[in-house]
């Protein structure tokens, strides 16, 4: 006991670095940890082995499909999303746009099948055409939106469009995780520093008594191991409040944050992903958006069929009646075309009336903890063993240069 008093009183600053470089160690791996579940966006190195990707843009697909599971399954359906929107509402709010597109298809169309057959056209009886085809465009729109709340699976899939759009986009779906989980990755760090001078003032005590090389690089990877371990599992565990040696209580960070965690990750999905915009490109352009171009391509042509009526005669003896039904067809393929661009207008009335940051918000409050935690936790848990691996193996590393620097300072 004496020679080891003896030694401390000699060396005493090296034995109190101890401590302090384990709490560095702990805190370095922390932030390399954190890191390297994100960065680099995309693979960097020889692929499929050498190199990195960062875990969360690497399981893309996999992290966008269990948040958006949970999403959809839990929070939003389809049906919420368009039940609010009214179609008298979004037809007046696109009127104006839309009757100017359909003057101009009219005319295109017109010249395209029949060069000069339009500009042969009385202007009154011109006028005629287009201003009973523009009377009932608006009713199209009405009866297009009905169409679409009726059969809303057929031709909206809100899973496909949540998928899309952050696969498509990995530095949003990086922004989900980190914005969600910014809380939590903040005490991942806190907690090495912590944690690492815990274990560095146990290393201390070993040296002092045992004085064995091995231990530095030991105490340096359990330093890494324990403290990724324990920081992970402090995060999610438990899932109630639990009160530990009778001194202090502790819940999961993550579910104990679940109000300011459902208002960050509510306003960031109905920001960036559940989106006016996204939505209607998605009704328009998405996988199932032939049957709705089936459903408006009907309502134009029945429009068409009704009010050309004063023309009809004199464009079938123009163009024949083959011409005619292809030129139909033509006049309602480029009212689709011309669908999304109009359809911008609306978005600023639909986001108040979908309404999605609220209603993501108080679902996500009424979600039980197991649920709550699978918003977060794909993106630990399918490859934390690894970040738990490099923490112990840099902490190993960094303890052989501890040793180093030990026995050159005591000698």
């Amino acid at each position: 006991m004496e020679e080891i008093l003896r030694d401390f009183g000699t060396n005493w600053y090296v034995y109190l670095s101890m401590p302090v470089l384990a709490a560095v160690i702990g805190y370095v791996t922390k932030i390399l940890a954190i890191e390297m579940m994100f960065k680099p966006v995309e693979f960097v190195g020889k692929p499929p082995v050498f190199g990195w990707q960062g875990i969360v843009p690497r399981r893309a697909a996999r992290m966008a499909s269990i948040a958006c599971d949970t999403m959809t399954e839990k929070l939003i359906s389809p049906e919420e999303v368009f039940e609010r929107l009214d179609a008298e509402r979004v037809a007046k709010e696109i009127e104006k746009p839309l009757l100017d597109n359909i003057e101009e298809i009219t005319r295109q169309v017109a010249i395209q099948f029949q060069p000069g057959l339009w500009e042969s056209i009385p202007e009154a009886v011109r006028r005629i055409v287009i201003g009973r085809v523009q009377k009932q465009a608006p009713q199209i729109v009405q009866n297009m939106m009905d169409s679409v709340k009726d059969d809303i699976d057929n031709v909206f899939d809100l899973k496909d469009m949540v998928v899309t759009n952050l696969v498509k986009d990995k530095v949003l779906l990086n922004r989900i995780f980190r914005e969600a989980g910014d809380q939590e990755f903040a005490f991942i760090r806190r907690a090495g520093i912590y944690f690492g001078f815990v274990i560095g003032l146990i290393q201390m005590v070993a040296w002092a008594v045992f004085r064995l090389p091995i231990i530095m690089p030991i105490f340096g990877l359990v330093t890494g191991w324990f403290t990724d371990w324990l920081a992970l599992k402090m995060i999610f565990n438990p899932k109630e409040p639990r009160r530990y040696l009778g001194l202090f209580e502790w819940q999961g960070l993550f579910l104990k944050r679940r109000k300011e965690v459902a208002a960050a990750y509510g306003a960031l999905i109905a920001k960036e992903i559940i989106t006016p915009h996204n939505v209607i490109q998605a009704v328009l352009r998405g996988p199932m958006s032939d049957r709705l171009f089936a459903m408006v391509q009907k309502e134009v042509q029945q429009v068409l069929d009704a009010q050309t009526s004063i023309a009809r005669p004199l464009l079938v003896f123009a163009v024949g009646s083959t011409r005619y039904q292809e030129m139909k067809r033509a006049v309602s393929s480029q009212v689709m075309a011309a669908l999304p661009e109009t359809m911008l207008y609306v978005e600023d009335y639909a986001e108040d009336a979908m309404d999605i940051r609220n209603t993501l918000v108080r679902k996500m409050q009424e979600l039980s903890p197991e649920e709550f935690e699978s918003l977060l936790r794909p993106a630990f848990e399918q490859d934390e063993w690894i970040l738990i691996t490099v923490g112990a193996l840099l902490g190993f590393a960094v303890g052989e240069l501890q040793l180093l620097m030990v026995e050159y300072l005591t000698h």
